[in-house]
C-alpha cells in the first residue's frame, strides 16, 4: 500500500489547478507614437514583424477588451496577428467637449464641417507607419475590421489607405442617413459625401468581407447589400477579379452581429491576407 505524505497535497492541488484554469488573457497595453496619436495593442508590442489587425469598435480599451468587439481577432491572435485599436471619433480620448458622445458627435462634426473619418484615417495610417517603421508589421500581412460604426470606420479607412490588404465589416454602417442620429440631417453636404458607396472605386478589386443581418433597420440591411454591389460592379468595370464576400444572415434581434460570423471571417481573412508562412494564394 502506498502512504501519501499530507505536505505533498498542496503543491499538488497547485499542478491540478494550473491545469484546469484558462490561459491568462492578454492585456490590453497603451501606446503613443512619436506624433502624438494613441493606441492600444491586445498584450506587449512584438520585437519582430508581425501580421496585423487593425480592429475599430468604440474605445480602444473597450474593443480589445471584449472578445465580441474582437471579432474574428480572436482567432487571428492564435495565428500571429498583432492586434491594434484606437478611439474612433467622439468616443474616450477622442470626444471633443462640448461636441456629444457617440454618433450624436459625428452628427455634430459633420454640421461644424468637420471631416471626423478623414481624421479618423490619418490617425490609423500614422499608426502603421510607426508600427512598419519600427519592425513591428509585417507590411504585407495588414488587415482591419470593425463592428456597427467600427464596421464603417475599418471600409473607410481600407478605402484610404491601400497597404490594408483586406477588411471585415460586422453589422456595418454604410449610409450615415439611415442612423437616427442622422435623420435631421440627410441634406447635409459633409453626411451626404461620407456615403461609403461614394468610395466603392477605391476598394475595387480588393478583398472586402461583408456581414449583415436580414433586417438590420438600425444600419441597413439594404444599404450594406448596395455597397457590396457596388464595390463589385466598380471592379467588374476596371476589368478587376471581384474579392467581396457579403453575408446576409437571418436575425431576428435585428442589429446585432449573427452567429458564426467571426469564424467566416477568420478563415477568410487568413484566404485572402494570409502570414508568412501561409500566404494568400495568387
Amino acid at each position: 500500500m502506498t502512504v501519501c505524505s499530507k505536505r505533498l497535497w498542496p503543491g499538488l492541488a497547485f499542478v491540478l489547478m494550473t491545469a484546469i484554469l484558462p490561459a491568462a488573457e492578454p492585456a490590453v497595453e497603451l501606446h503613443k507614437t512619436k506624433t502624438g496619436v494613441e493606441y492600444a495593442t491586445w498584450g506587449p508590442l512584438p520585437d519582430q514583424r508581425q501580421p496585423t489587425l487593425f480592429i475599430l469598435a468604440g474605445t480602444m480599451e473597450g474593443t480589445l477588451g471584449s472578445p465580441y468587439f474582437r471579432q474574428c481577432g480572436n482567432q487571428l491572435a492564435k495565428a500571429g496577428y498583432l492586434l491594434v485599436s484606437v478611439d474612433i471619433p467622439c468616443h474616450g480620448k477622442e470626444h471633443r467637449p462640448p461636441e456629444p458622445t457617440g454618433l450624436s458627435g459625428w452628427a455634430w462634426r459633420c454640421e461644424q464641417g468637420d471631416d471626423f473619418v478623414a481624421d479618423n484615417n490619418r490617425r490609423l495610417s500614422q499608426v502603421l507607419d510607426e508600427l512598419i517603421a519600427d519592425g513591428r508589421t509585417n507590411p504585407d500581412y495588414v488587415g482591419v475590421c470593425g463592428t456597427s460604426r467600427g464596421g464603417y470606420l475599418a471600409l473607410q479607412f481600407a478605402a484610404h489607405d491601400p497597404r490594408i490588404k483586406g477588411v471585415a465589416a460586422f453589422a456595418p454602417v454604410t449610409d450615415l442617413t439611415v442612423l437616427n442620429e442622422f435623420k435631421s440631417r440627410a441634406q447635409n453636404e459633409m453626411v451626404q459625401s461620407l456615403s461609403m458607396i461614394r468610395n466603392a472605386e477605391k476598394l475595387a478589386g480588393r478583398p472586402v468581407w461583408i456581414v449583415i443581418g436580414d433586417r438590420d433597420l438600425r444600419v441597413g440591411t439594404d444599404e450594406a447589400i448596395a455597397v457590396a454591389r457596388s464595390i463589385t460592379q466598380a471592379g467588374l468595370e476596371k476589368a478587376k477579379q471581384s474579392q467581396v464576400d457579403l453575408h446576409v444572415i437571418a436575425e431576428p434581434k435585428g442589429h446585432t452581429v449573427p452567429a458564426g460570423s467571426t469564424d467566416l471571417a477568420a478563415d477568410w481573412f487568413l484566404k485572402r491576407v494570409g502570414t508568412p508562412d501561409h500566404p494568400p494564394a495568387k
